[in-house]
């Protein structure tokens, strides 16, 4: 009927590669009018049934970036009667188990990945399923994406420093050689570094201290940053995130140091205690984010030939009282 070898149906009707396309919509038409079983992905869109759920996978749901991303996502879908299925991995043989062994098919619509890079067998394993894949925080070609840019991001903090006659300054950086592929501390480090080549100022890489995104590990950090034996302290400090800066300052002041006074502290969110402790920030918003994301995967379900969005979200400086000239 399709006058292919048995060989080549057996593959394309298990989406294996190595298949022509143009045979493989003969084949998958020749199935339909013979009333054969096909795998969800294997059918055209027309055809599909549509499960009215979008699944989302996050390494954190507890972590305020987190938790804003995903409370935009599900309010959004939401609004379009759409329901979400959520999925929290902090451990990588869990993500891969999804990926790999095609958990979703059939049970979704769609997928949103927050801030979780898949690895190119990952990309792969998603496209087959045959179901749009929207990525929030980072970007990849053949996927719609919503993210902010890093990189400017840390500029714009680092840049703030130095305008207000800055020239010793540390950073308190993210978590970089995780198993779950982020960039997002390596982005801000860049743009951090671009804003001190630029001002033509030495950079000292002793003036790194590393924390984990999160309010105890920086404030262990900065504590034995500062207490380093024959040092000069900066003058600033830029924290890839508030929460960081929080800790951050806490082991400032139980130094005897005062913010700004003696150290300048800026964070990076805007978090919704930053405007609390008085820290000036890099401002995302993440649950716009999240909104964003969700209303890209919902456009692409309905048109799925539609053409891919890169989208980017602006940040902001906001000057509070942790900043001062020199």
């Amino acid at each position: 009927m399709t006058g292919v070898s048995p060989a080549t149906v057996s593959r394309a009707l298990r989406g294996l590669h190595h298949v022509n396309e143009k045979t493989r919509t003969k084949i998958v038409q020749a199935a339909l009018e013979l009333n054969y079983p096909l795998r969800p992905d294997l059918l055209p869109a027309s055809a599909r049934t549509r499960t009215n759920v979008v699944a989302v996978i996050a390494p954190y749901i507890s972590r305020w970036y987190f938790a804003q991303a995903i409370n935009g996502i599900e309010q959004t879908l939401r609004e379009s009667g759409i329901d979400m299925m959520l999925y929290n991995f902090s451990q990588v043989e869990s993500r891969q188990r999804v990926f790999q062994e095609k958990q979703l098919r059939g049970k979704v619509d769609a997928i949103i990945v927050i801030s979780l890079p898949p690895k190119d067998e990952e990309i792969e394993s998603i496209f087959e399923l045959g179901i749009p894949l929207t990525l929030l925080g980072f970007d990849y070609e053949e996927c719609n994406s919503v993210m902010v840019d890093d990189i400017l991001g840390g500029k714009i903090a680092t840049q703030h420093l130095i305008d207000y006659g800055h020239k010793d300054i540390a950073i308190l950086s993210g978590e970089r050689d995780s198993a779950l592929s982020f960039n997002v501390s390596d982005h801000r480090t860049k743009g951090f570094l671009q804003a001190i080549s630029e001002a033509n100022l030495e950079w000292n890489p002793e003036n790194e201290i590393r924390g984990d995104y999160n309010i105890l590990t920086a404030e262990i950090a900065t504590e034995a940053f500062l207490g380093r034996k024959g040092r000069k302290l900066p003058t600033a400090i830029f924290c890839h995130s508030d929460e960081m800066a929080l800790g951050a300052m806490k082991a400032i002041r139980r130094k005897g140091l005062r913010i700004p006074e003696d150290i300048s502290v800026i964070g990076f969110d805007d978090h919704e205690i930053a405007q609390y402790v008085g820290l000036t920030t890099v401002s995302q918003p993440p649950q716009f984010l999240g909104q964003m994301a969700a209303s890209a995967t919902i456009a692409t379900i309905a048109s799925p030939e539609a053409k891919m969005k890169h989208l980017f979200v602006s940040t902001s400086l906001i000057v509070r009282e942790t900043t001062a000239r020199i």
